[in-house]
């Protein structure tokens, strides 16, 4: 391709609407451009790199038995209704309705359609097992798009899902996909680590995340660097501490005005923040209820959840008529209302916490004596630090963009939508279901996150828009340049290798920053001062310098360095 005839629209001045490197880098390099909140055009240099994942993604979901298909972008909503997620998933889903006033979406996923597709179409074990995969446009209508394509809300997924007639099949295409997803994330050459997560709104049992490893993401993983455990620090377990030591203090109230935060009331009574204990009020439907958590720890609300049900947190009022004072103070010294402690809270002795009284703080507080024994259970998240649950080191936390999701939808869908089969002795089963998604599109992003510099965009060879540049300086000017040029871009291109050959009339400090904005990994130069040599200069997108190559082996040494 050359550069003449290609579309490439750089820009030097960072987009005021950009947040992220990707989202900013993306923008300048003319990969996409936006049309409205949430919603991007792909560039022809953009759509390359599109492409060339979803090749990568499609090579290996065919290579491990998937078939693809495409199903409808326009759902019926009586579908989504059958499934029981109508209300269940929120505002994201798109509703609207047709000329006759029947009800449809703009499908976020195909989870529905897909099992209208089995029940039809799948009536024998016989036919069992089979996984139906896709690579499509979803929308998913984000209150707050932000971050480009990484939090967008029409975006590119690869979906699939799987069919079987009993569990320990499903678990066997379960670790076939975790395989598949490994080596579709080794090959886009990525750094990343796939954990253990909770199934959110998408439902079933098992499920883990596959995450890109970058500073921008979104998502804490906790991590044992001594043992292989990983799991989103929504769903990694904080582990019981040691045995609750005795009291040595008697409980004492403490004036502490103003200071509604632990912070404060620890610095207040000089001591550390761990001996503190705050405590967040929810409502449960019509039920107050107390969660409590140390000082220095964050309560995890999904962990929270599983343990009462689904919760909003109380309003002033509510915690006025429960607990007779402002939010602040608050603590579970004579508190009649249900108290969930975590783990650490549990096992904590001569603490710190409100004292149901504004301008107040207890100190000294014991449970048993103090304080009623409360439900104890996992509701903080994991902190660097925290003993591995595998009991082999201790975690670590780094942050990751998730790009790919695999669940065990077990029998939530099929037993919902009636979608049977007939098992070896006649008797009509449900379905065990897998779904496995990866976010196309959003790859792009996380590997831009991953990898660039001053410079610009440092592209993974396998998805780079082309596989190398030759940037001839004087290309208009010099017929031996122009010719020398041609004749390692004709090389190239008949050994099938993807290369741009930049023949714009612009300065070389444009089209060399061009070349390293956009990404590309290895560039070739060639000059009247080096044909001199019989030389052309060889640059990789990551190196400081370029270095002098003969001109007739420069073909070759790009040819070796893509093998």
């Amino acid at each position: 391709m050359r550069t003449s005839k290609f579309f490439i629209a750089t820009q030097k001045e960072v987009p005021a609407e950009a947040e992220i490197v990707s989202h900013r880098l993306m923008l300048r390099a003319s990969l996409i451009r936006r049309l409205s909140a949430g919603i991007y055009t792909w560039l022809p240099l953009g759509l390359r790199v599109v492409r060339k994942v979803e090749a990568i993604v499609r090579e290996e979901m065919n290579r491990a038995g998937a078939i693809e298909l495409a199903m409808p972008v326009v759902q019926p909503g009586e579908l989504w209704r059958e499934s029981g997620r109508w209300q269940a998933y929120g505002p994201e889903l798109l509703r609207f309705k047709d000329r006759h006033e029947r009800e449809f979406v703009i499908q976020p996923t195909s989870e529905e359609v897909v099992t209208d597709l089995a029940r039809s179409e799948l009536k024998s074990y016989r036919q069992l097992p089979v996984h139906f995969y896709q690579i499509q446009s979803k929308f998913r209508d984000e209150r707050r798009p932000r971050f480009g394509i990484m939090r967008g809300r029409e975006f590119v997924m690869k979906d699939g899902y799987s069919f079987h007639a009993d569990y320990r099949d499903l678990e066997r295409e379960y670790h076939n996909m975790y395989d598949t997803y490994t080596r579709i994330f080794s090959r886009l050459g990525l750094k990343f680590r796939a954990v253990a997560a909770d199934t959110g709104a998408i439902g079933g049992t098992g499920s883990h995340e596959f995450h890109v490893l970058a500073e921008s993401g979104e998502d804490a993983i906790a991590f044992c660097p001594q043992s292989d455990y990983a799991a989103n620090v929504e769903l990694a377990e904080a582990l019981s501490p040691a045995t609750r030591p005795a009291a040595k203090e008697t409980m004492r109230k403490v004036p502490t005005p103003g200071m509604t935060k632990c912070e404060a009331v620890a610095e207040l009574l000089k001591l550390p923040l761990t001996r503190t204990v705050k405590a967040v009020a929810v409502m449960h439907d019509e039920q107050f209820i107390l969660l409590l958590v140390r000082g220095d720890h964050e309560l995890n609300e999904i962990k929270a959840q599983k343990v009462i049900g689904l919760f909003r947190f109380a309003t002033e009022g509510e915690i006025q008529r429960h607990l007779h004072c402002p939010a602040g103070y608050i603590g579970p010294v004579g508190a009649k209302v249900r108290m969930v402690a975590d783990r650490t809270v549990a096992a904590m002795a001569d603490f710190v916490c409100g004292a149901n009284q504004e301008g107040y703080h207890l100190a000294g507080v014991n449970w048993g004596r103090d304080a009623s024994e409360p439900e104890v259970a996992d509701i903080r998240n994991v902190v660097a630090g925290d003993p591995s649950p595998d009991g082999k080191g201790k975690l670590d936390i780094v942050r990751g963009i998730e790009v790919g999701h695999i669940f065990q939808l077990r029998t939530k869908y099929s037993e919902a939508m009636g979608a049977t089969f007939l098992d070896e002795k006649g008797a009509a089963r449900p379905f065990e279901m897998g779904c496995y998604g990866i976010g196309v599109t959003r790859i792009v992003g996380a590997a831009i996150e991953q990898n660039h510099d001053a410079r610009g965009i440092i592209f993974p060879a396998a998805i780079a828009p082309f596989s190398a540049c030759i940037v001839p300086i004087g290309y208009h000017k010099s017929t031996a340049v122009r010719e020398a040029a041609e004749r390692v871009y004709a090389e190239l291109g008949a050994a099938g290798i993807d290369v741009l050959l930049e023949d714009r009339e612009e300065r070389p400090g444009v089209l060399f920053a061009d070349m390293d904005l956009i990404g590309i990994p290895h560039r070739i130069v060639v000059g009247e001062r080096g044909l001199a040599a019989g030389n052309a200069e060889y640059k990789a997108r990551r190196d400081d310098k370029g270095s002098d190559v003969p001109l007739a082996s420069a073909a070759a040494l790009l040819l070796k360095k893509l093998a």
